[in-house]
């Protein structure tokens, strides 16, 4: 169940210069939907949105959303907008959740152990998907996905199919995709320069493209 409680303030004041004002100030203009209730206006403190993307489920935490007035429902934090330069939060949408019904959710895929094709074989170990979309009950919901690649010589590789996922959780991603594979390191070959001319030889020139019909070019219709 929810161990982590995020208290809201409802907002009547919306639109970009109110949710500028309350970046100013400190807060941060959220929403929250889905569910009973519809969608209601919030503030937010920063300080609670950063304590669940530091947790251990991160982006998939089970939250108790405490409105001022309102109640509180259980909810995760669906998605959040940050500012590129200056790294704090411009909104936040919360979505509440039924613990019995079904939700669709990405999930961290956390890769561990070192390959045998790099360790031993000289390769590079590279990650092709680093999360991937899964439905599930809430209380289903796995932290991380973590995949043992130690196992791995070169040109091998893990798929979908092959990660170690709970029955509970319904997988939405292609099973074929691959997740992470050993490659050989591709060497440079360096482009083949010209040869200079031998003294007392004249440099051949650039051969022409073959004319394979001459005439003149018929001349295109003017566009109208």
């Amino acid at each position: 169940m929810a161990e982590i409680t995020v208290n809201a303030q409802p907002r009547s004041d919306v639109g970009k210069n109110a949710a500028r004002r309350l970046r100013h100030n400190g807060m941060v203009p959220a929403i929250v939907y889905g569910g009973q209730g519809g969608t209601i206006s919030l503030t937010v403190d920063p300080k609670a949105l950063l304590r669940v993307l530091r947790s251990e489920a991160g982006r998939n935490t089970i939250l108790k959303l405490d409105i001022a007035g309102k109640g509180s429902a259980n909810v995760i934090l669906k998605s959040w907008q940050v500012d590129p330069i200056k790294e704090n939060f411009l909104h936040a949408d919360f979505y509440r959740i039924a613990m019995d019904v079904a939700i669709r959710v990405t999930v961290p895929i956390a890769v561990k152990g070192e390959a045998r094709g790099v360790k031993a074989e000289g390769g590079i170990l590279e990650v092709v998907v680093r999360q991937i979309e899964v439905e599930c009950l809430p209380g289903d919901i796995p932290e991380r996905i973590e995949v043992d690649v130690a196992e791995l010589g070169l040109n091998e590789g893990l798929r979908v199919s092959d990660l170690p996922i709970s029955p509970k959780v319904k997988v939405l991603q292609n099973l074929d995709q691959v997740v992470v594979h050993v490659i050989s390191v591709k060497e440079e070959v360096p482009a083949p320069t010209a040869a200079a001319p031998v003294e007392g030889e004249v440099a051949a020139a650039p051969s022409e493209p073959e004319v394979l019909k001459k005439g003149k070019k018929e001349e295109e219709p003017a566009a109208e």
